[in-house]
């Protein structure tokens, strides 16, 4: 019996105790804004989040989308204004319904490592395109500038045209 009750008070305790929840983030994180790119009225953000093996979660959240189609998304080096950039990496589609895409990014297209650091200093934008294939994948719903380009302020005109994989 006594070792039943020294159970009892060991099994207490252990369901007392608190539980930490480890967070795969370092804490450093930057968003960007991604502005309406055609006459669908579709915007909102893209967070680069640093995780502690360095790599990168890419979040792209946006208002404005409905359907249950996959919206492409581009990252391209340069500025969002500049015609024919070529893709440096495709990052996983946005879900129409949900307006949401994340994808942890270890490396660019041509296989180049790449980290948060590396990413936050990058000349680049971000592209959000209407369809895969056909007419309306040369549709860019919402692009913003990142990186290095962050601060760039832009408006709709200034939006280049995007050569697709």
């Amino acid at each position: 019996m006594k070792a039943l009750g020294g159970m009892l008070i060991v099994l207490l305790l252990a369901a007392c105790q608190k539980s930490e929840v480890v967070s795969v983030y370092t804490g450093n994180q930057a968003t960007y804004g991604l502005v309406q790119a055609s006459n669908y009225a579709v915007s909102g953000t893209v967070t680069f989040k640093e995780r502690k093996d360095g790599t990168t979660s890419i979040a792209v959240q946006l208002k404005g989308t409905s359907g249950t189609t996959q919206l492409p998304v581009h990252l391209h080096l340069g500025d969002v204004s500049a015609n024919g950039a070529g893709v440096a990496a495709i990052l996983n589609p946005v879900s129409a319904a949900t307006g949401v895409s994340e994808t942890i990014l270890t490396q660019l297209a041509d296989e180049t490592k790449v980290t948060y650091k590396d990413l936050i200093n990058l000349s680049a934008y971000l592209n959000v395109h209407a369809a895969l294939a056909g007419p309306q994948s040369s549709v860019i719903l919402a692009a913003g500038n990142i990186g290095a380009n962050g601060t760039k302020m832009m408006a709709r005109q200034q939006i280049g045209i995007c050569l697709t994989p």
